[in-house]
């Protein structure tokens, strides 16, 4: 038996089923640097879709300060220590005013847990609005608010507080059948599903929602959209929560945070995986009255939320995006990638759309441009295509047909370059139709 038959076999017996496993061809990852990934053999990967190793995999600089700080102290929050004073003070800076207060997590669920426990506080009620194809985390009340789940296999519908806003999806969205304006459809969406809520006798808790649905398939939520929505939401008394987990920290090039390219100012947002650069370490960052009104006298205590250790790590992540111009990079390469993968969309009839910004885009692949038929088999095999070309990549969106590439943010040209003629290979070896 090979080597990587045996650690599949007692993965098999040791771990859960409910994880999966990348790719027909598991890979055996021992090392990475970069935007690569290196396997047993010593085989390279380009790594085209870990966006939680945002500056890089194992970044000397972010390796550096974990251990300089492992060696001097890791504790609790109940000491007090400079590095999570300074570090949130460092976060803020780059948020509007009114977002000042911290409360530090060690996931992208626990922050968004928190943050709908605090939104449920203050409006002593459950109702949220969310968006169709949305995922925000693991725990059962992300769960309850992320379709993705919910609505997915092994889900079991919206709890009766869960109002879901379909997709304003642009491309194939339920407002093209309809032949309704397309802006104007999903802001009537969130306006009509408030004023249900309030004839029900029941006040509106929070509406939480991605910039750039991620599972949802890389769809960019349009601008005016936003800002109608946050002001009926905030009129009828609910928090606007936005979820920046995926998206923030310069990945869009354009903007450092995906709320402002809507011009809207959150409530509460929440940060993760990219924050760390794989180590757990995440924020959910709020307005002072909202953080005293949640200051009810239970105390609010995570044993490693905000260590040394972690706020160490996360403030040399912050310095080396800023060092190393990460931000420009994402927007220079991410322009120049998209531009490509634009032409292959023009060159072959089985790409139906490519959207969204700098290193955070998705390729919709369909059957059918007028039926809208979504080509889920074909995305999973052009994935396992490019994995044999050792690229990394991976599909998401409700139906699983779209393409994400979301790479840590040191992709280069040269690595664009590579996937996008890999990718123009592997469209041809699957005889996809030219247009």
């Amino acid at each position: 038996m090979s080597e990587l038959k045996k650690i599949i076999k007692k993965r098999g017996k040791y771990i859960s089923p409910s994880f999966s496993l990348a790719y027909d061809n598991p890979i055996h990852i021992v090392k990475g640097r970069g935007q690569y990934l290196y396997d047993y053999k010593g085989n390279k990967y380009l790594d085209a879709v870990n966006n939680i190793s945002h500056v890089g995999h194992c970044h000397p600089k972010v390796v550096e300060a974990a251990n300089k700080q492992n060696k001097l102290l890791n504790t609790n929050t109940r000491y007090l220590h400079e590095s999570i004073i300074d570090y949130a003070q460092n976060i803020s800076a780059m948020l509007p005013e009114n977002l000042e207060v911290c409360f530090f997590t060690n996931s992208g669920s626990e922050s968004n847990d928190l943050a709908l426990r605090i939104a449920h506080q203050y409006n002593d009620s459950f109702e949220s609005i969310v968006i169709e194809g949305a995922y925000h985390g693991h725990t059962q009340a992300l769960i309850d608010v992320s379709p993705y789940k919910f609505n997915g296999k092994g889900g079991t519908g919206a709890k009766d507080f869960v109002h879901v806003i379909p997709m304003p999806d642009k491309f194939k969205g339920e407002h093209i059948n309809k032949n309704l304006k397309f802006e104007k459809y999903y802001i009537d969406k969130v306006k009509h599903l408030i004023a249900n809520i309030q004839n029900r006798g029941k006040k509106l808790a929070l509406f939480i929602v991605e910039p750039i649905l991620g599972c949802g398939g890389q769809v960019t939520l349009p601008n005016i959209f936003l800002k109608e929505s946050f002001k009926a939401v905030k009129e009828a008394g609910g928090l606007c929560i936005v979820d920046e987990v995926q998206i923030g920290f310069g990945r869009l090039g354009s903007h450092f945070w995906g709320f402002e390219m809507s011009n809207v100012e959150p409530d509460i947002i929440t940060l993760g995986k990219s924050i760390g650069n794989g180590h757990p370490l995440s924020v959910t960052i709020t307005r002072k009255d909202i953080a005293d009104f949640f200051n009810n006298g239970m105390e609010y205590f995570n044993s490693f939320g905000g260590n040394p250790v972690s706020c160490a790590v996360g403030q040399a992540v912050l310095d080396v995006i800023k060092d190393e111009d990460l931000q420009s990079n994402a927007f220079e390469v991410g322009s120049y990638l998209f531009q490509g993968l634009l032409n292959l969309k023009n060159k072959y009839e089985i790409i139906g759309d490519v959207r969204g910004r700098g290193l955070f885009l998705g390729v919709e692949l369909i059957k059918e441009s007028n039926h809208m038929i979504s080509a889920s088999k074909e995305a999973k095999k052009a994935v396992n295509l490019m994995r044999d070309k050792n690229i990394l990549l991976s599909t998401d969106g409700p139906d699983n047909n779209v393409i994400k590439i979301k790479p840590p943010l040191v992709f280069n040209r040269k690595n664009a370059d590579y996937l996008l003629d890999s990718f123009d290979n592997v469209l041809s070896e699957m005889t996809i139709k030219v247009k």
